[in-house]
């Protein structure tokens, strides 16, 4: 069944409504909304609930998502450990600046922020693009700053290669508006298996609109060869909690196969934002890679 058939209500004036009146970000929680400017002069939002000299917990999502998808996270952590997430540059409460879009500036964003949060090590989360964010900070900033990774549903450059899916991409800078929403709201219901509910997903949906199609095209087309990835992440010997769907077991296998520290959890009934659609089981998967396995303190 469709996201459209769910909801009963035309997918398009649900997100017209709701990005009128809804106020972006918030998490329900103590979350407070901060910003700052980047070193190339983008002014970035996000997220900061918890303690300040708490553990400090990086959260960065995926391809045109807000910060606040992260709500279940920043609520189970936020009593213990001081958390951030990051609404990328063009996403969430974001700037939509006309330029940085390319892995190399996404990734010193991530690293900006980290230098911002005022502490020694960080546990860096990411998700979908967010995990190739988080690769590409790791490749050029090094793993000073970090107790470790957790990367969720995305390749990692192991094998095997992802299988090319069939079909062509439409080109949405030839879309209409309400074609391109339309899309977008069937990519957002896309996301899980458990429907999140009309009014989550038409709010993401909005917050998942603000780049241009060009922006958001650039950020599909990160020019490197996969063992790029592979090599970034077979660069530190932090602990790496990699949580996948079976799609990328293969890669998870191999990757805990060769790397010196490094662990799978695999949801085999979750969509593609499994710590949406099962938040209690990754909570709990993250905590104890918090309390247990991240290095918080390393020798000098």
């Amino acid at each position: 069944m469709s996201s459209r058939e769910r909801s009963g209500i035309p997918i398009w004036g649900i997100v017209l409504a709701l990005s009128a009146c809804l106020v972006s970000g918030g998490t329900g929680q103590a979350a407070d909304s901060r910003s700052f400017l980047t070193s190339d002069g983008a002014r970035l939002h996000y997220l900061e609930a918890g303690p300040a000299d708490g553990r400090t917990v990086v959260f960065v999502p995926g391809w045109t998502m807000p910060a606040w998808i992260f709500d279940h996270q920043i609520a189970a952590l936020e009593t213990r450990f001081h958390v951030l997430a990051l609404d990328p540059r063009g996403q969430g409460q974001s700037e939509v600046a006309p330029y940085g879009y390319a892995y190399q500036r996404r990734g010193r964003d991530i690293a900006e922020l980290i230098d911002r949060s005022g502490t020694d090590r960080v546990v860096l989360v990411g998700w979908s693009l967010g995990v190739l964010d988080s690769l590409a900070m790791l490749a050029a900033e090094g793993d000073g700053q970090l107790a470790g990774l957790v990367l969720i549903d995305n390749s990692i450059g192991e094998e095997p290669a992802p299988a090319v899916r069939p079909g062509r991409r439409p080109d949405p800078a030839r879309m209409d508006p309400a074609g391109r929403a339309t899309r977008r709201a069937a990519f957002v219901a896309g996301l899980f298996a458990r429907d999140p509910g009309a009014d989550y997903r038409a709010r993401l949906t909005a917050d998942a609109l603000h780049m241009s199609p060009t922006q958001e095209q650039a950020l599909l087309r990160y020019d490197v060869p996969r063992r790029f990835w592979r090599d970034a992440l077979h660069s530190t010997d932090r602990p790496v909690l990699y949580v996948v769907r079976p799609r990328w077991r293969a890669q998870g296998e191999a990757l805990v196969a060769t790397h010196a520290d490094a662990r799978m959890a695999v949801f085999e009934q979750a969509g593609h934002a499994l710590f949406v659609d099962e938040p209690d089981r990754f909570n709990t998967l993250l905590t104890d890679f918090l309390d247990h396995l991240a290095r918080w303190e390393l020798p000098a």
